[in-house]
């Protein structure tokens, strides 16, 4: 009876997996030349991912090389494909974003960003795309410190206004972008094509605009809420006219995190987590709070509640 019992609160337990992905140099024969370096990107995941464990979740970690598209959406899927209701994902990038044309006509500035992972660019469209295959009440958590911030308007500041008299920034720059996009256009335009046409519509709303500065009850932010069953909270790391910047030890959105998190002692919600961390850091980089779905339960939640 004591074992019966036993094995019913364990099938009733949720779930709870975590990826997270740190990049301190690309590629450079898939980015025209460049390597992107940065100092943090590693010691970013690898900090989250001992978070993680600590709260119980079962951890990856994927790094610079390993973090491929292949690798990446493997681990994505992977969660996907095992999580249930009431589990729980929470997935981490640091590294740097970019932005590729937009040719499905789903972006008001004709761009669409990316994280830009080892050896190609994960574009928004596939990151929405996937995380909508979640199952219904699975609760996910991104965290991104890039440059993979967004509102409607998504238009990419200049470089003398996000890049700081000392640090990195962590933006692809502009020529790079237009290069690696020149060398492998078919590439990218069929990516986002197919994903248009999987999703069974003439464009695949991202993850951005979906939870920028809309009305919630805007028509096209009810259409896409109502097909998308997780719920999500996404924290970015700066806003859309600022970008996330490179540290010695951490990124400067991750450090304040971990700051805030004080090894566990922070006991707030995901809202007040939010807003810490934002209160902690530079006007030049304010991070964004975003929410999809039906989160209100969500959001009340200690952060990494397993």
């Amino acid at each position: 009876m004591a074992e019966k019992k036993r094995r019913k609160a364990s099938a009733s337990k949720a779930r709870a997996l975590s990826l997270h992905i740190g990049l301190n140099t690309v590629n450079a024969s898939d980015y025209g030349g460049w390597t992107g370096p940065l100092a943090s990107c590693e010691f970013d995941a690898n900090d989250m991912a001992t978070l993680a464990r600590a709260q119980g979740l079962q951890a990856g970690v994927l790094l610079t090389k390993k973090c491929t598209r292949a690798n990446t959406l493997a681990g994505i899927r992977g969660a996907a494909k095992s999580l249930r209701a009431g589990d729980l994902f929470f997935l981490t990038y640091s590294g740097h974003g970019g932005q590729v044309p937009d040719v499905t006509g789903d972006e008001a500035d004709k761009q669409d960003e990316t994280w830009c992972l080892y050896d190609g660019q994960l574009i928004d469209d596939e990151l929405y795309f996937e995380l909508s295959r979640f199952a219904a009440g699975v609760r996910i958590l991104v965290l991104s410190d890039s440059c993979h911030s967004g509102t409607v308007t998504r238009a990419r500041p200049p470089m003398t206004d996000i890049v700081l008299s000392t640090g990195r920034s962590k933006m692809m720059p502009i020529e790079v972008g237009r290069r690696v996009y020149a060398q492998h256009q078919s590439f990218y335009d069929k990516l986002q094509n197919d994903i248009a046409k999987t999703a069974g519509k003439a464009s695949v709303a991202d993850p951005d605009a979906v939870l920028s500065n809309l009305s919630v009850s805007s028509g096209r932010i009810s259409a896409i809420v109502r097909k998308f069953k997780a719920a999500v909270i996404l924290i970015s790391g700066c806003q859309d006219n600022q970008t996330s910047m490179d540290g010695d030890q951490n990124g400067a959105f991750t450090g304040r995190l971990l700051q805030v998190w004080n090894l566990g002692a922070y006991q707030g919600n995901y809202a007040s987590f939010h807003a810490a961390i934002r209160a902690g850091m530079s006007a030049a980089q304010t991070p964004n709070l975003y929410l999809l779905g039906n989160v209100s339960a969500f959001v009340a939640q200690r952060p990494f509640t397993v």
